[in-house]
C-alpha cells in the first residue's frame, strides 16, 4: 500500500492541512522566510501559511504525494531540532516526541479510525507513532484535529498511511474548513450587561448584544433553565411565547450541543428561551431545532446559535 503511494501515486496531488501555534510557524518560516523557502524548493510542495494575528495558524501543503512526504520530513526534523535546542537550556533528561496536528474533514475520520478502532490501531503499531483523533469538530467547521507524535521517522510513516486512507476515502459532502480566529476576549453576561474579559477586568460591551440580552431577560416567559414556569409572577407565558424552527445539518449539530450538552445549556440560560433539538430522522441529513420564547428570547438564541456556527462573529469563542 505504501509502494502504491510512493511509486504509483506520483501523479496524485494531495492537500494536507496542519494546525500550528505561532512559535511553530515562526520556526517553519525562519529568518526572512529562508526556512520555508528552502522547504518549498527542496520538497517541490506548495507550502502556504494562513495570514493573521491568531494564536493558531493553518499551514497548507499541496503537491504530489512524494513532495508532501518530503515537506513533512523537513518539518518533523526541524521541530526535532527545536526540541534538542530547547533541551540544552533545560534540566529535562528525556526528549519529548515531535508532535504535529493535521486538520482532517470529519467525514474521513471514520475511515481513519476503522471499524472498532482497527485502522488507527494498525497505523500506531506499524509506524510506532501515537495517533489521536479529536472527538469534537474544530469550532465553526466540519473538520477534526488528528494529533500525531513520535520520532520524525515514525511521523513520516504515519503521514504516508494517513494519506493512503484519505486517497481511498474522499470526504463526503461539503467541508466547512476550520479558520483560526484572532485572539479575542471572552464575553460574559451579568446584570443585563455584556462584558469582555481583559486580564483581571470586565470591560462593558457597548453593543447590540447587551441590548438584546437585556430585552430577552426582561421578557423571558421561562425560567433560565428553560422550565415552563413564568419567570415573573402574573406573567402569562402563553400570550408572549412563540416558536421558531431552524434546520441544522447533522454534522454541525455537535458544535451546537457541545460536550455533554454544555453549549446548548449555555444558550438556553443566556437567551431565556426553551430550545428543543429533534432526534435524528433515518435517512435525513438535517436536524430540527425548535426555539420557544418571546421575540427577544428567540432573537438572542438564534444569535448565539449562529455564533457557534460561523467564524465571522468575533468575541464569542467562550460561548
Amino acid at each position: 500500500m505504501e509502494s502504491k503511494v510512493s511509486e504509483g501515486g506520483l501523479n496524485v496531488t494531495l492537500t494536507i492541512r496542519l494546525l500550528m501555534h505561532g512559535k511553530e510557524v515562526g520556526s517553519i518560516i525562519g529568518k526572512k522566510g529562508e526556512t520555508v523557502k528552502k522547504m518549498r524548493e527542496e520538497s517541490g510542495a506548495r507550502i502556504n501559511i494562513s495570514e493573521g494575528n491568531c494564536p493558531e495558524r493553518i499551514v497548507t501543503i499541496t503537491g504530489p504525494t512524494d513532495a508532501i512526504f518530503k515537506a513533512f520530513a523537513m518539518i518533523a526534523y526541524k521541530f526535532e531540532e527545536d526540541i534538542i535546542n530547547s533541551m540544552s537550556n533545560s534540566t529535562a533528561t528525556s526528549k519529548p516526541p515531535v508532535t504535529l496536528r493535521l486538520v482532517v474533514p470529519a467525514s474521513q475520520c471514520g475511515s481513519l479510525i476503522g471499524k472498532g478502532g482497527s485502522k488507527i490501531k494498525e497505523i500506531r503499531e506499524s509506524t510506532g507513532a501515537q495517533v489521536q483523533v479529536a472527538g469534537d469538530m474544530l469550532p465553526n467547521s466540519t473538520e477534526r484535529a488528528v494529533t500525531i507524535s513520535g520520532t520524525p521517522d515514525a511521523i513520516i510513516q504515519c503521514v504516508k498511511q494517513i494519506c493512503v486512507v484519505m486517497l481511498e476515502s474522499p470526504p463526503k459532502g461539503a467541508t466547512i474548513p476550520y479558520r483560526p480566529k484572532p485572539a479575542s476576549a471572552p464575553v460574559i453576561f451579568a446584570g443585563g450587561q455584556a462584558y469582555s474579559i481583559q486580564g483581571q477586568y470586565a470591560i462593558p460591551h457597548p453593543d447590540q448584544l447587551t441590548k438584546l440580552h437585556q430585552l430577552a431577560m426582561q421578557q423571558t416567559p421561562f425560567t433560565p433553565l428553560g422550565q415552563t414556569t413564568p419567570a415573573f409572577p402574573g406573567m402569562d407565558a402563553s400570550a408572549q411565547a412563540s416558536t421558531h424552527e431552524l434546520t441544522i445539518p447533522n454534522d454541525l449539530i455537535g458544535c451546537i450541543i457541545g460536550r455533554q450538552g454544555t453549549k446548548i445549556n449555555e444558550i438556553r440560560q443566556m437567551s431565556g428561551a426553551q430550545i428543543k433539538i429533534a432526534s435524528a430522522m433515518e435517512g435525513s441529513a438535517e436536524r430540527q431545532i425548535s426555539i420557544t420564547g418571546s421575540p427577544a428570547n428567540i432573537s438572542l438564541a438564534q444569535y448565539l446559535i449562529n455564533a457557534r456556527l460561523t467564524s465571522e462573529v468575533t468575541g464569542m469563542g467562550a460561548l
